[in-house]
């Protein structure tokens, strides 16, 4: 672990939990006063970041850097598209869209800010602001995370936690106070973002059993439900059921889908389609007017309770879901990597909230006469169950969904415990168990007690104090990022003299015969071994016998390495390593069947000390080869001279180089 950001959070978080524990009505009361005043004093800047994130990550995939990849310059996706789709989908399904598809547009056309409650002009408002809350905005929070985590993991080699975001800025820095500050506030923001779903998933559990079968929807009946989840989700920690826990997902993603298709043809079918388009031209419409609405002139409360909740909420979750999309997200490109981030779970949630929001709006205006919205009123984790009461199997539906909220809870918890933990030991993924129970103790404990401490409202304010110095970090990540950006894109401009394939400069025959020849790993070897040691190991010399201290290294891997030491910058290397690759896929079926029956390649590949370049060499010669070493030498004493380049030259961890040999 890293102590400092372990014990740091855990006093931070007990600190908060202690007072709800002592003085629960006084804890209450303080919580109401907190989003008053956050609401009234400090709206603006989550309004504003949240628009500046949007802008941000936009500019980033429209501009030049959106042609960099997520990882070394040759780097290919690890996932077929519709597999990436398909995750970046599920990742946007949880208890969330369970508790708040009803209920929001509910709420909403019976008092909306504007129009004349339970009118059409409300209807019609009541789903702008569902999809406003829902949408890109959203999206744009985990984006900006996403995207950070996986640019400088992927592509420099840098630790896998949200300190990597600011090398740019503060280099080496961040292993210091200043890492360990940011990693603070990302393990807290996480914990109580995590602890608001889990209370709301909770509230609806508890709805859904005593609609069902007459249990009690009182704080003990549900503090019991809590502490059942989080075991469930503590003994897939201890087990190491990640395989079964991912395939209930998977499970529950179709089941999800089958809800929602239900509600879609056993309800009014033609108006949700009509209304699915309508409701996309109108968000669009007002799409910038809501961004910047804060209601400076017409002060309202129902700010604090929606919007400005719902943008501390987004990045309150952004580590936890921004690490998802990142591990997933290796190869694409930044462009491939925000279009698919923003539009694809996006358009899957206006379909899911369209569903189900206008049809319970449908029913409230005719049959129901109002029902839905009284009962919405009254107990808002009731909301959902009501709505399917009206429906058609009401009582298989219902069933179906408190299953739903269960696993989307049990999933979240041991998820986001690893998450936490990632980021509370600096970036490692193979720490002890023990860590991770606690951390998904620390989820549990917390929603049990926010709950007793103020409720619904509580979950609310804690989100919005939680999520208030991970704003400022994230604004510093928007500015790390494009620092890193403009330093690749400098790099990439001093290595234009380089050939990115120098196998294009043999003569045509033997570059034909390199073409059409496979080689296997014992050819590529014996490669390594007679041509390419034997040609850097004269570069070695010819450094040392000109006063440069240069040494060539072998592994068990049967790569080589040519590497010269330099004082507060990376050391230059040239490395030729044997790598197994997947042949080229031809077809969607390539893309989509399973990697271990495609047939694979071995080349020589080259690494360096950045990761940013590497190519197969595999039949250059001697000559050739020592060319290469020494281009690459001297576009790496070029980049001294570039300020913005310079900054990827400081030295890595041992760390960054042991995940860069893996």
């Amino acid at each position: 672990m890293n102590p400092v950001v372990f014990f740091g959070a855990s006093a931070i978080i007990a600190v908060f939990l202690i007072v709800g524990i002592l003085v629960p009505e006084g804890a209450e009361r303080f919580f109401s006063a907190i989003q008053t005043w956050i609401s009234d004093s400090l709206g603006w800047l989550y309004i504003l970041a949240v628009a500046g994130f949007l802008f941000a990550v936009l500019f980033v995939a429209l501009s030049r850097y959106g042609n960099l990849r997520l990882g070394p310059d040759d780097a290919r996706p690890e996932f077929s598209y519709l597999s990436w789709v398909a995750m970046l989908f599920a990742a946007g399904m949880g208890i969330g869209l369970m508790f708040f598809a009803v209920a929001e547009p509910i709420q909403h056309f019976s008092a909306p800010p504007e129009a004349q409650p339970m009118s059409l002009d409300a209807a019609r408002e009541a789903m702008v602001i569902t999809f406003f809350h829902w949408g890109v905005h959203a999206w744009a929070v985990y984006a900006v995370v996403g995207l950070s985590l996986a640019y400088f993991s992927f592509r420099y080699n840098l630790p896998l936690t949200i300190r990597s975001g600011l090398y740019p800025l503060f280099g080496e820095r961040i292993k210091g106070t200043i890492g360990n500050v940011v990693d603070i506030f990302a393990v807290v923001s996480t914990i109580f973002g995590i602890a608001t779903s889990l209370g709301l998933g909770v509230l609806q559990i508890d709805a859904g059993l005593g609609y069902l079968f007459g249990l009690p929807q009182e704080a003990w009946f549900q503090l019991v439900l809590i502490f059942v989840v989080i075991g469930l989700a503590t003994l897939s920690v201890v087990s190491g059921l990640d395989k079964g826990i991912r395939r209930l997902s998977e499970l529950n993603l179709i089941l999800a889908l089958v809800l929602m298709l239900f509600v879609l043809f056993v309800g009014p079918t033609g108006f949700l389609l009509k209304a699915f388009a309508q409701n996309l031209g109108n968000y669009l419409d007002s799409f910038f007017s809501r961004t910047f609405n804060l209601y400076a002139y017409e002060p309202r409360h129902w700010m604090g309770a929606w919007t400005l909740f719902y943008w501390a909420w987004w990045i309150a979750w952004s580590p936890f879901v921004g690490m998802f999309i990142a591990r997933i997200s290796r190869g694409r490109t930044i462009r491939e990597f925000v279009i698919g981030v923003l539009l694809v779970p996006s358009a899957m949630t206006f379909m899911w909230m369209t569903v189900f929001g206008n049809t319970a709006i449908w029913l409230d205006m005719g049959r129901a006469a109002g029902e839905v919205s009284r009962a919405v009123n009254e107990n808002v984790p009731v909301a959902l169950f009501q709505f399917l009461e009206l429906l058609p199997l009401s009582g298989v539906t219902s069933a179906l969904a408190v299953l739903l909220v269960a696993v989307f809870f049990v999933t979240s918890a041991d998820s986001g415990s690893l998450v936490v933990d990632t980021i509370a030991s600096g970036g490692k993924s193979d720490t002890p168990v023990w860590q991770r129970i606690y951390w998904c103790a620390i989820e549990g404990i917390s929603a049990a007690l926010l709950l007793l401490a103020g409720g619904l409202s509580a979950l609310q304010t804690m989100t919005l104090i939680a999520a208030l110095p991970f704003t400022l970090v994230m604004i510093l990540i928007v500015f790390g990022l494009i620092r890193g950006l403009q330093a690749d894109v400098a790099s990439r401009s001093a290595q234009q003299s380089v050939n990115a394939r120098p196998t294009a400069n043999l003569p045509w025959r033997k570059r034909l015969a390199h073409i059409l020849h496979e080689p296997g790993e014992k050819d590529v070897k014996r490669y390594i071994a007679e041509i390419a040691e034997p040609a850097l190991g004269e570069v070695a010399d010819e450094m040392r016998a000109r006063g440069q201290e240069a040494t060539l290294s072998r592994d068990p891997s049967g790569a080589v390495i040519l590497t010269v030491p330099a004082e507060n910058v990376r050391n230059f290397v040239y490395g030729v390593r044997p790598v197994r690759e997947l042949t080229a896929a031809f077809s969607a079926s390539d893309l989509m069947g399973a990697e271990r029956r495609r047939p694979y390649v071995w080349v020589a590949r080259t690494e360096f000390s950045d990761g940013s370049i590497g190519y197969d060499i595999m039949g250059l010669q001697r000559d050739q080869i020592i060319d290469d070493a020494l281009r690459q030498y001297e576009q790496y004493r070029t980049l001294f001279q570039s300020k913005e380049a310079s900054i990827f030259l400081k030295s890595p961890d041992p760390e960054s180089q042991e995940r860069q040999a893996e």
